[in-house]
Protein backbone atom coordinates (compact mmCIF):
# COMPACT_ATOMS: atom_id res chain seq x y z
CA UNK A 1 0.00 0.00 0.00
CA UNK A 2 2.54 2.73 1.04
CA UNK A 3 4.37 1.73 -2.14
CA UNK A 4 1.81 2.24 -4.60
CA UNK A 5 1.19 5.83 -2.83
CA UNK A 6 4.48 6.99 -2.93
CA UNK A 7 4.59 5.91 -6.80
CA UNK A 8 1.10 7.85 -7.59
CA UNK A 9 2.22 10.85 -5.64
CA UNK A 10 5.69 10.60 -7.99
CA UNK A 11 3.77 10.25 -10.79
CA UNK A 12 1.19 12.95 -9.64
CA UNK A 13 -1.92 10.97 -9.75
CA UNK A 14 -5.12 11.80 -8.10
CA UNK A 15 -5.89 8.77 -6.75
CA UNK A 16 -4.75 5.28 -6.10
CA UNK A 17 -6.32 1.97 -5.73
CA UNK A 18 -5.22 -0.35 -3.41
CA UNK A 19 -6.83 -4.14 -2.09
CA UNK A 20 -8.34 -3.43 1.38
CA UNK A 21 -7.78 -5.19 5.10
CA UNK A 22 -8.80 -3.47 8.60
CA UNK A 23 -4.82 -2.41 8.65
CA UNK A 24 -4.97 -0.87 5.49
CA UNK A 25 -8.25 1.28 5.89
CA UNK A 26 -7.23 2.50 9.66
CA UNK A 27 -4.02 3.90 8.19
CA UNK A 28 -6.00 5.25 5.46
CA UNK A 29 -8.32 7.16 8.10
CA UNK A 30 -5.30 8.48 10.10
CA UNK A 31 -3.48 10.03 6.72
CA UNK A 32 -6.79 11.34 6.16
CA UNK A 33 -7.22 12.71 9.91
CA UNK A 34 -3.73 14.14 9.59
CA UNK A 35 -4.47 16.11 6.32
CA UNK A 36 -1.77 14.05 3.89
CA UNK A 37 -4.63 13.08 1.75
CA UNK A 38 -7.98 14.20 0.83
CA UNK A 39 -10.13 11.52 1.32
CA UNK A 40 -10.41 8.05 0.68
CA UNK A 41 -13.49 5.21 -0.04
CA UNK A 42 -14.01 1.83 0.52
CA UNK A 43 -15.42 0.20 -2.84
CA UNK A 44 -16.33 -3.03 -3.72
CA UNK A 45 -14.37 -3.98 -6.87
CA UNK A 46 -15.40 -6.87 -9.48
CA UNK A 47 -13.44 -9.15 -7.33
CA UNK A 48 -14.84 -10.54 -3.68
CA UNK A 49 -12.01 -8.75 -1.99
CA UNK A 50 -13.53 -4.72 -1.63
CA UNK A 51 -10.42 -1.35 -2.55
CA UNK A 52 -9.59 1.08 -1.19
CA UNK A 53 -9.57 4.44 -3.89
CA UNK A 54 -7.27 7.04 -1.83
CA UNK A 55 -7.33 10.20 -3.40
CA UNK A 56 -4.73 12.98 -2.92
CA UNK A 57 -4.32 16.22 -1.62
CA UNK A 58 -2.12 19.09 -3.57
CA UNK A 59 -1.38 22.28 -3.05
CA UNK A 60 -2.13 25.02 -5.59
CA UNK A 61 1.59 24.43 -6.91
CA UNK A 62 1.03 20.96 -7.82
CA UNK A 63 2.82 20.18 -4.51
CA UNK A 64 1.62 17.15 -2.88
CA UNK A 65 0.79 17.27 0.83
CA UNK A 66 2.35 13.93 1.53
CA UNK A 67 6.40 14.57 0.75
CA UNK A 68 7.37 10.71 1.89
CA UNK A 69 6.53 7.35 3.56
CA UNK A 70 9.49 5.02 4.83
CA UNK A 71 7.98 1.55 6.21
CA UNK A 72 9.45 0.76 9.70
CA UNK A 73 8.11 -2.37 10.49
CA UNK A 74 8.69 -5.49 8.32
CA UNK A 75 7.60 -9.06 8.26
CA UNK A 76 11.54 -10.04 8.64
CA UNK A 77 12.09 -7.37 11.12
CA UNK A 78 9.27 -6.16 13.72
CA UNK A 79 10.12 -2.66 15.38
CA UNK A 80 8.24 -2.22 18.60
CA UNK A 81 8.78 0.77 20.92
CA UNK A 82 7.01 1.67 24.57
CA UNK A 83 5.68 4.87 25.30
CA UNK A 84 9.10 6.48 25.91
CA UNK A 85 10.53 5.87 22.62
CA UNK A 86 7.99 6.55 19.97
CA UNK A 87 9.83 8.26 17.44
CA UNK A 88 9.06 12.27 16.71
CA UNK A 89 9.96 12.42 12.49
CA UNK A 90 11.70 15.51 11.20
CA UNK A 91 11.32 16.92 14.58
CA UNK A 92 7.98 16.77 14.68
CA UNK A 93 7.06 17.57 11.36
CA UNK A 94 5.99 14.22 10.14
CA UNK A 95 3.83 11.15 11.94
CA UNK A 96 4.93 8.06 13.13
CA UNK A 97 1.83 5.66 12.45
CA UNK A 98 1.56 2.83 15.27
CA UNK A 99 -0.20 -0.23 15.66
CA UNK A 100 -1.19 -0.42 19.50
CA UNK A 101 -3.90 -2.31 21.53
CA UNK A 102 -6.58 0.45 20.73
CA UNK A 103 -6.34 0.72 17.22
CA UNK A 104 -3.78 2.07 15.03
CA UNK A 105 -2.52 5.64 16.30
CA UNK A 106 -0.15 8.29 15.04
CA UNK A 107 2.82 8.51 17.61
CA UNK A 108 1.22 11.68 19.47
CA UNK A 109 -2.14 10.18 20.10
CA UNK A 110 -0.36 6.64 21.55
CA UNK A 111 1.91 9.18 23.51
CA UNK A 112 -0.92 10.85 24.81
CA UNK A 113 -2.97 7.94 25.76
CA UNK A 114 0.40 6.05 27.11
CA UNK A 115 0.52 3.39 24.74
CA UNK A 116 3.31 1.24 22.60
CA UNK A 117 3.34 -0.29 20.40
CA UNK A 118 4.57 -1.65 16.59
CA UNK A 119 5.69 1.25 14.35
CA UNK A 120 4.26 0.90 10.93
CA UNK A 121 5.74 3.82 9.03
CA UNK A 122 7.16 7.53 9.06
CA UNK A 123 4.79 9.93 7.00
CA UNK A 124 6.20 13.40 6.40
Amino acid sequence: MLTRIRNAITARHEFVVVPASRIKISIAKVLKEEGFIKDYEVLKGNTPQRVIKIHFAYTDKKQSMLTGLQRVSKPSLRVYCNKGEIPRVYGGLGIAILSTSQGVLTGQQAWKKGLGGEVLCYVW
